[in-house]
């Protein structure tokens, strides 16, 4: 059974399964393209009303799914906007019956990206080609342009480019949507974007947390001071809706930050960018650190037990306000340069390992608009990608080195004022040891290979030998007794 509003004959461009929010902005999106878009809702009665609230688009609403899937043309492109995981291969199960060789479904949920890799694979062998698109940009950005980074069979690119391409955001006029690679590529790099994501808001709430408790700065003041910052290098979505939030208040004159309970809550994208970069061995330290300020966080009851048994005074930050602020936003700019040399990093290694020979510069460039990390600092990375494709380090390009070079003295005072105050700061310290680890030629991880070499024989190599070769010491005995090489 269908609803009344639908075509007759029943053909539609674009076909899209859940209507939560995301998926009602991307159909109204599409329609407003010109693409006529089914839609169906496992919930029926969100499909009625979602279609009635708009008449005067081509949006045919369905309640019954073998009659949704009649209603695309071939070779019909199926998109998906339902909870990740088992929902996802649940909602396939149901569709495969129904779809013809050639078909495409597409998953724009936060699928982690081995499932998506799984999927690609899968519907291979069946005829049915698979695509992994991560939508970023909230529900905004899902209405009115968002930034789309698709993976997955490279054959249905071609048949979904025309209206991808439409819906994205641009930015310098280019569509904040290519593809990205295959298998598990186009997930991946939407999973390394919510990581950055968590790292972003992690540096500003550190820099937000140095003003209130280490400076005594009112909401205003803040508000003040984050339009301020919007109008230079710190230029972004994130600090934008900042100074909006530090601005509104409720009827009884109160910040509204200040009466919502400190305890965040995450979706589980940021701990996978974790895992995954202990998996390929790279770190990525301050996103990790803004994952584990978040579990920190919900540790309510604990925390306020803690401050009463431990103590949780801070003291003020003492010297001249104009340069603490200074300092705060040159550790903010580090801070951040940090989190996203870091990603980068981590794509750099996802692409060696999987063999997806991503495009940096690209990826980059889908991020300057409709995103959630949307900013000027993204022309820069992507200018830099440009110029060397090949880079190994977002710090090692001479822009970036001249920028953190100029930054970190203020994101070392920054990490010292807020230490001795008692304010925590993980983002923070976590960018300043990674880069003081990064550009150290010598590191104390020699004591480090020697004890595990005392205790589990697992060998090491010599600075006055060629690297490969490894040796063990018989440290019992008290001397050296280097071993022939393994």
């Amino acid at each position: 059974m269908t609803t009344s509003h639908q075509p007759n004959p029943p053909v539609a461009k674009f076909g899209v399964i859940g209507l939560a929010v995301m998926g009602q902005n991307l159909v109204l999106n599409l329609a407003d393209h010109g693409f006529e878009v089914a839609v169906y809702n496992r919930t029926s009665a969100r499909t009625d009303a979602f279609v009635a609230d708009n008449p005067e688009r081509s949006i045919y609403g369905f309640t019954d799914l073998a009659a949704f899937v009649q209603s695309i043309a071939r070779p019909r492109r199926v998109l998906l906007m339902i909870k990740a995981g088992q929902p996802v291969d649940d909602q396939i199960a149901d569709l495969l019956p129904l779809l013809d060789p050639g078909d495409i479904i597409i998953d724009g949920g936060n699928s982690l990206f081995t499932d998506t890799a799984r999927r690609v694979a899968e519907l291979r062998d069946a005829d049915i080609r698979f695509v992994g698109a991560g939508i970023s940009g909230g529900e905004d950005g899902a209405r009115f342009g968002p930034s789309i980074m698709p993976g997955g069979d490279s054959e249905a690119w071609p048949v979904i480019e025309d209206a991808f391409t439409a819906i994205a955001a641009v930015a310098e006029g280019e569509p904040c949507c290519a593809w990205i690679g295959p298998g598990g590529a186009g997930h991946f790099v939407k999973m390394v974007h919510n990581g950055i994501e968590y790292g972003d808001m992690q540096v500003i709430a550190e820099a937000y947390d140095i003003m209130v408790r280490g400076l005594g700065m009112d909401a205003a003041a803040m508000q003040s001071q984050f339009e301020a910052w919007n109008g230079g290098k710190l230029d972004s979505y994130l600090i934008e809706i900042t100074a909006d939030i530090l601005g509104h208040i409720q009827d009884d004159g109160t910040p509204t930050v200040d009466v919502i309970l400190d305890a965040t809550g995450q979706k589980g994208t940021g701990a996978w960018t974790v895992v995954a970069s202990m998996d390929l061995g790279t770190p990525v330290s301050l996103i990790a650190e803004s994952v584990y300020a978040r579990m920190v966080s919900s540790l309510l009851d604990e925390r306020g037990e803690a401050s009463a048994l431990l103590g949780g005074a801070t003291s003020a930050i003492e010297g001249d306000r104009e340069q603490v602020i200074a300092d705060l936003h040159d550790a903010l700019y580090a801070a951040k340069i940090i989190s996203y040399a870091q990603g980068f990093m981590l794509l750099r290694s996802a692409s060696d390992e999987f063999g997806w020979d991503l495009d940096f510069g690209a990826i980059a460039g889908l991020w300057r608009a409709g995103c959630i990390i949307r900013s000027r600092f993204l022309n820069d990375i992507t200018a830099a990608f440009r110029r060397e494709p090949k880079l190994d380090n977002l710090l090692l390009d001479d822009f970036f080195k001249n920028e953190i070079t100029s930054a970190t003295d203020g994101l070392r005072r920054t990490v010292a004022r807020a230490t001795t105050a008692g304010i925590p700061i993980p983002a923070y310290s976590s960018a300043l040891s990674f880069f003081d680890s990064y550009r150290s030629g010598r590191l104390p991880a020699n004591l480090t290979q020697a004890q595990r070499d005392y205790f589990g024989a697992h060998t090491y190599e010599r600075t006055d030998r060629p690297r490969g070769e490894w040796f063990h010491t018989n440290w019992m005995a008290g001397r050296s007794g280097e071993t022939n090489p393994e």
